[in-house]
Formats: structure tokens, sequence, C-alpha cells
């Protein structure tokens, strides 16, 4: 019963650092990754649609991706949904395909990116701390109402504690790399 109880609040704290995860994918460190493209939507005979679902994307060398489509005409419509998404980066095409060179970073914008991976570490964090803090209410409602004992309560308390901790860590580590990687030149 109390796995059950607390497997609800694990999952939600799992999710938070899973989408941090993919949040840091898309922040860009001077090299090309082809995650900055993941949330980037093209109109494929009007439908948004990822453009990993239309075209080909390849990283021929280490600051350059490279987008071919698999029909001709959709490299005009790439490149307007690159524009659109304000990524950071203009992309230049040719009659095939599209290229995007990332520049190397200044100081001052790896600082910029750094508030903002620390940012999203805050956000993260503060998803995990709300479940951690839905999860002592529910425990609570239901010693009020008599449905479980006083020392359950303090057991599932300290285990939610300790997985919101083990959560927070995972954050801390994964915030940590991000910033590694965003200050090395």
């Amino acid at each position: 019963m109390a796995d059950e109880q607390l497997k609800v609040y694990d999952e939600k704290m799992k999710k938070a650092v899973d989408f941090l995860g993919t949040e840091l994918q898309a922040v860009r460190a001077g090299r090309a990754n082809p995650h900055v493209l993941d949330r980037v939507r093209v109109d494929y005979y009007g439908t948004p649609t990822p453009i990993a679902q239309v075209a080909n994307i390849s990283v021929p060398e280490a600051r350059i991706i490279q987008i071919t489509p698999w029909e001709k005409k959709m490299v005009k419509e790439i490149s307007r949904a690159i524009q659109m998404a304000d990524i950071g980066i203009n992309p230049t095409t040719d009659a095939t395909m599209v290229r995007l060179v990332f520049p190397e970073l200044t100081e001052e914008r790896r600082k910029e990116l750094v508030k903002e991976v620390k940012k999203l570490g805050e956000d993260s964090k503060q998803v995990v701390r709300n479940a951690r803090r839905d999860g002592n209410e529910d425990f609570k409602k239901k010693k009020k109402s008599g449905e479980v004992s006083e020392d359950v309560i303090a057991d599932l308390s300290d285990q939610l504690q300790k997985m919101t901790d083990k959560y927070i860590d995972q954050i801390d580590d994964m915030i940590d790399k991000k910033q590694k990687e965003l200050m090395t030149v």
C-alpha cells in the first residue's frame, strides 16, 4: 500500500527530471546538436510535423547540421520553420538541403546560457518540491480521516523526502554537467 501511494509522486518527480533532460539537450553548446531541432515543426501538407519526419538530419562537421528533405519542395518550408522557431541560428539553403552553422560561443553568451540552464534546473526542482508537498498533504488527510496510523504517515513522509533528495541530486548533477559543457571552450 505504501509503495502505491509513493509511486504517484515518484512518477511526477521522474517526469520533471526527464523533461529537464529534454530541455537541456536543446540548449546549444557551440557544437552541432540535432536536438536543437526537436521542437521545430514544419508545415507538411497542412500538418505541423517534426523536421526529423520529413528530412534526414546529419552532422557532417562539429559545428554544422545538414538537413536533407525527402521532397525538394520542403527546403523552403524547413528553412522558414527554423527561422520562426528562433533557435538563434539562421539557416542557409541551396536547392536540395538546409545547413545550420553554429558559431563559436562568446564568453558572454556562454554565461547567458548557464543562467538559462540554472533557471531550467530551478524550475524542475520546484516541480519536485511541489510533488513532495502534495504527497505530504495527502498523507496528512489520510491521517486525519483515520485511514492510516501516525507511524505509517511518518514512514511515508520520510520515504518521500528521500525520494525528493534523490531527484534534486539528479537535477543538480545534470545542471553541473551542462554548465561544464557550456563553459568548455
